[in-house]
């Protein structure tokens, strides 16, 4: 019987000499479908790979996810621990104040007035008596004789931070809206996180948030106050009894600002007045190149 095949001549290069090969149609076919299922082997392996990489891929990111979600969830323990810790010192503290100041802690009213549940103040209703009795307690400092604050030295005669100055005492172009403002002290540039000194022996009066000055330190001189704003942190609070030369805060950029600097202002009987006369005569000057119309 005669078989179709398919006739392959071959030549070599040197001898000349033919040769030819009688391949069937049918080992053709075959040759023809194992390479087709090779091929489709071939994309069925790469297919998988890139399925199995893409879960790889996600399962990593899952994971990443997972890794920032629990530390977020640490973070949020250990702030809720402070909190707890802040609290405790709060209820200790108003317990020392109202124990001091005579303030009652039982409720008056019938013997069974228990019976209707017990009164928790809200986290709100506890930071505002906190706020009410440390402003009674400062007002108790300033005022009673037996701690009334007489300063060793209640010149404000120091630098309050070693830098530049930026802005001087008067009238000048607010920085935000570009209209004219009157500026009521100075403002010194130094890094974040420069330590910031009281320039005077005195009293904090005030360590708190107040708009426009961010966190601001008030110490009493006696007829005598300096602020101290734009701080990034506080290191005393109010009604403390402070040296000149102490730690009070650190340079920051609370409140309107544009740039990391201290605000220093100087008051007399409320008044604002010019710092510049307090530092040039301080220990530590640093005069800026632009001239100031002090």
């Amino acid at each position: 019987m005669k078989q179709e095949y398919f006739v392959v001549v071959v030549a070599h290069s040197l001898r000349g000499r033919l040769k030819r090969i009688h391949i069937p149609h049918q080992a053709v076919y075959v040759i023809l479908a194992l390479a087709l299922l090779g091929s489709i082997s071939a994309f069925s392996v790469v297919a998988s790979y890139a399925r199995m990489a893409s879960k790889v891929a996600n399962y990593n990111a899952l994971r990443r996810d997972w890794d920032a979600l629990r530390s977020r969830y640490q973070n949020l323990q250990k702030e809720v621990s402070q909190t707890n810790q802040q609290l405790a010192s709060l209820e200790l503290y108003a317990s020392e104040v109202s124990v001091a100041y005579g303030i009652k802690q039982k409720l008056q009213g019938p013997s069974d007035i228990s019976a209707q549940g017990k009164l928790v103040p809200s986290f709100t209703e506890s930071l505002q008596d906190y706020d009410y009795l440390r402003r009674a307690n400062t007002l108790a400092l300033l005022s009673a004789p037996a701690h009334s604050f007489h300063p060793l030295n209640g010149t404000p005669n120091l630098w309050p931070v070693s830098g530049r100055l930026l802005s001087g005492f008067g009238r000048r172009s607010d920085p935000f809206s570009e209209e004219g403002e009157f500026h009521k002290g100075v403002d010194i540039s130094a890094p974040t996180g420069t330590p910031v000194h009281v320039a005077a022996d005195g009293l904090v009066t005030y360590a708190d948030m107040m708009a426009g000055y961010g966190r601001l330190v008030v110490v009493s001189h006696g007829g005598v106050e300096t602020y101290y704003a734009h701080l990034s942190r506080f290191n005393v609070h109010a009604g403390q009894e402070i040296r000149r030369g102490e730690l009070i805060g650190a340079v920051g950029t609370s409140g309107r600002s544009t740039a990391p600097h201290l605000h220093y202002e100087v008051r007399q009987n409320g008044r604002p007045v010019n710092p510049y006369s307090y530092l040039a005569k301080a220990n530590v000057f640093s005069q800026a190149k632009k001239d100031f119309p002090f």
